[in-house]
């Protein structure tokens, strides 16, 4: 008796590759689609696509510069502008989250009374408030409620608190600044510190049980046993929320702090050129989180258990 093969459609890897054709051939008619009708909404207002604007004089001032910058420059000059600061709030952001995450998360469990309940009221309280009101209860509430320079508070000797912002070691970070970056990374920080907790969970009870026969202290315990461990359950979700802490950067607008959507949104309002402005947006958005995601797969893919 002779072995007839199955019809191809019912093959598994070409019903695999069918469904990725169709997908695709499917994004491209969506795109196509809302592409002639943006184009053809365009020409009835009589409004031509186009990026030559880039190189118009952008006629605005921007508060905060990283790099020169004047309003007789670029409108390109000044989306750069926003970018770098857009870049320098996610970069610190994430570094500052990270670690009040990760402290926050062993401290839910902690023996100490106290440790733990902080971290619980701290977690509880930053992640079920709104981060926009969050933003303003810090820009409002707290920074420009410090008094003026002249009777600034020192913290520590190396941090100043005043109406001027926050400076550490002779940097000076304005008001704005200071309250998205301090606002994503307490807010950002109360949900990392709950999927390091769970990480932390995770881990078999026999490894805690093994370290302690082996005389180690609790401290050492977690940094060498359970917590490269816990990395493995940690880092999928925390890619997603170092995703959240770039796009919510964008809530800067709420406060005065030039970032790309801040920035962008002026050009948008000079320029009227909408459908440009908001490419330009989401692209920048997509890289950035192109680039994110990237970094942290390859994190995780050094972390993952290798199988021999």
């Amino acid at each position: 008796m002779t072995n007839s093969k199955p019809p191809i459609w019912r093959d598994y890897r070409f019903l695999q590759i069918a469904t990725q054709v169709i997908a695709v051939i499917l994004a491209i008619a969506i795109v196509t689609i809302l592409w002639i009708n943006v184009n053809r909404n365009l020409q009835q207002l009589r409004i031509n696509f186009g990026f030559d604007f880039l190189q118009q004089q952008a006629s605005f001032d921007i508060g905060e510069t990283p790099i020169n910058y004047n309003p007789t420059d670029t409108y390109l000059r000044a989306l750069w502008v926003g970018l770098i600061n857009s870049l320098r709030v996610a970069i610190l952001g994430i570094i500052l989250t990270t670690i009040v995450g990760i402290t926050a998360g062993i401290a839910r469990l902690s023996d100490n009374w106290l440790v733990r309940n902080i971290s619980l009221v701290y977690v509880e309280i930053f992640r079920n408030t709104p981060l926009l009101l969050q933003l303003l209860f810090w820009y409002f509430a707290v920074f420009l409620s410090l008094p003026n320079l002249e009777n600034k508070i020192s913290v520590f000797g190396f941090i100043n608190l005043s109406q001027n912002g926050l400076e550490v070691l002779s940097f000076n970070l304005t008001p704005e600044f200071s309250t998205l970056l301090l606002g994503l990374t307490f807010y950002t920080g109360a949900f990392i510190a709950e999927i390091v907790r769970g990480g932390i969970k995770s881990v078999a009870k026999g490894q805690w049980e093994a370290g302690l026969s082996l005389g180690l202290k609790s401290t050492l315990l977690m940094r060498l046993i359970i917590f490269p461990q816990a990395l493995r359950v940690i880092i999928p979700p925390l890619t997603s929320q170092y995703l959240n802490l770039t796009k919510n950067s964008s809530l800067a607008i709420a406060i005065g702090y030039p970032d790309i959507y801040f920035v962008a949104s002026t050009t948008f309002n000079q320029t009227g050129k909408a459908v440009e402005v908001m490419i330009l947006i989401m692209l920048t958005y997509l890289t950035l989180s192109l680039i994110i995601s990237l970094m942290m797969n390859l994190i995780n893919h050094k972390f993952q258990i290798k199988e021999r």
